[in-house]
């Protein structure tokens, strides 16, 4: 049996400190140890996006990382991207207005990935987000209703921020 390590990570803002063994995957951190459960775990090979978190403002796949290596580092899930009073994210709300979650079990990574992009990239056309999203599976939506959002998002927070068009 290996000796558990003490870690120290920010989560959606809040420390956590805990000692873990060395083998525990960042996914199973934050559904099991800290009880955040949005994360989901669906390959568990980092093929499908269902896991995908921001780490250290980055996206990440947390069933690929274990969470003895995020010590030290902050990470982003999808219960961190609403406000603090509970309001929606301009891209939460915008999948809302678009109906672009259905069974919402690709929804997390979905809202991760584009929100770092969207971020890094807020004039995005419709080719570049279907591209991005191919590393994220979703079995219900057929992909329109998602990128619909991820453009509406990208527009309304440029428009926030006086880029607009």
């Amino acid at each position: 049996m290996s000796e558990k390590k003490r870690i120290k990570v920010e989560v959606n803002g809040r420390t956590y400190e805990r000692e873990v063994e060395p083998r525990l995957l960042l996914a199973d951190f934050i559904r099991n140890e800290i009880d955040l459960t949005g994360t989901h775990v669906g390959c568990e090979h980092g093929v499908c996006g269902a896991c995908t978190v921001m780490v250290d403002g980055f996206s990440a796949r947390s069933c690929l990382m274990f969470a003895v290596q995020t010590n030290g580092k902050s990470i982003t899930t999808v219960e961190g991207l609403a406000a603090a009073d509970g309001s929606l994210s301009t891209l939460q709300q915008c999948f809302h207005e678009h109906h672009g979650l259905q069974c919402g079990f690709c929804t997390p990574g979905m809202l991760i990935t584009l929100t770092e992009h969207l971020r890094d990239n807020p004039e995005p056309d419709e080719a570049e987000l279907r591209a991005l999203l191919t590393g994220n599976l979703c079995r219900c939506t057929g992909y329109q209703a998602i990128v619909e959002a991820g453009l509406d998002a990208a527009r309304r927070m440029r428009e926030a921020t006086g880029a607009a068009e």
